[in-house]
């Protein structure tokens, strides 16, 4: 790989790259279209796939193809009057009914934060070292996602050396990058300590514990308790989370990963946050993505904590 062949190919993130091949595939393969296509072939395609796949994933494709053609020097045909013309057609015809994560309230993150710790005390007891492995984990992972907003993909990235969290006091933490920082600047983040639900006292117990110094927070343990070198996968966060908060007797379908996310900003506005200000703490850009993620019912069973906007 060129020197010019590696930016290029830093330029792009590793989900967007995976997505953009799977698409490519999926038109030349699955559907059998040629390539270079026309916008004809774009528009049959499209209509071939019409209320099966979902607006979303339509965008995605023509995304997909558009950068096919411009990576290999093709006139771009999802550009054509006749694609747009369909596609504005086929959201005419089949709207976009958005489905949402469930918001982890509250109550259940008490819940489920107090199920973990006594796992943790059980298998302390127990000499079960990879359960205790997890039960701190696990609380970390929750605790760090819900009070900080943050994605799983933001999570699984965490480095330890970019973490410095005292007890007590608060947690700042840095990400070279994140899906909101299109500029790859990198942005530091804080989060206060808590006298309940605390997110940097879970994170030193699972450190501490885990007898971490250095790599990714968040990892994978074995049987035998063995922690990966590697940092846990973005798409393991889900059945993680859906399994921490079975076992508390909670029913978890509905959450993703995006529950702790839904579920601070459902909080936050009920705490009586401004927009302006959960928009800074979260990362949002732009209005209409923060009123996506605040849930209007209120809360039951709130605890005792900050209610006013957490340091930044």
């Amino acid at each position: 790989m060129t020197e010019l062949d590696r930016y290029l190919h830093a330029a792009t993130r590793d989900n967007t790259r995976r997505s953009y091949r799977a698409a490519i595939e999926h038109f030349e393969v699955s559907w059998g279209g040629f390539l270079p296509a026309t916008g004809d072939s774009v528009a049959r395609y499209l209509v071939a796939h019409a209320g099966v796949l979902s607006i979303n994933t339509l965008k995605l494709r023509l995304s997909a193809l558009a950068q096919w053609h411009s990576s290999q020097g093709f006139a771009d045909p999802t550009k054509a009057p006749v694609v747009r013309k369909v596609f504005k057609g086929i959201r005419a015809l089949h709207p976009a009914q958005e489905k949402q994560a469930q918001p982890l309230q509250l109550q259940h993150l008490e819940q489920v934060i107090g199920w973990l710790e006594q796992e943790a005390v059980v298998a302390r007891t127990a000499g079960d070292r990879p359960g205790l492995l997890r039960a701190k984990r696990d609380s970390a992972l929750i605790l760090l996602g819900f009070w900080r907003g943050f994605r799983s993909d933001e999570l699984c990235r965490v480095q330890i050396e970019h973490v410095q969290a005292t007890a007590g006091s608060g947690i700042t933490l840095f990400l070279p990058r994140s899906k909101s920082d299109r500029e790859n600047l990198g942005k530091t983040y804080q989060t206060p300590a808590l006298q309940r639900l605390c997110p940097v006292q879970a994170y030193i117990d699972w450190i501490t514990e885990a007898a971490l110094v250095r790599g990714p927070v968040f990892r994978g343990i074995d049987r035998w308790g063995h922690l990966s070198e590697e940092g846990l996968h973005a798409n393991s966060v889900i059945p993680l989370l859906r399994q921490a908060l079975e076992r508390a007797g909670i029913a978890a379908e509905l959450y993703t990963s995006h529950s702790l996310r839904r579920g601070f900003a459902s909080w936050a506005h009920q705490a009586g946050w401004d927009l302006k200000s959960l928009m800074s703490y979260v990362g949002w850009k732009d209005m209409k993505s923060a009123m996506r993620y605040i849930e209007a019912s209120p809360f039951l069973g709130m605890t005792r904590l900050p209610e006013k906007p957490l340091a930044t």
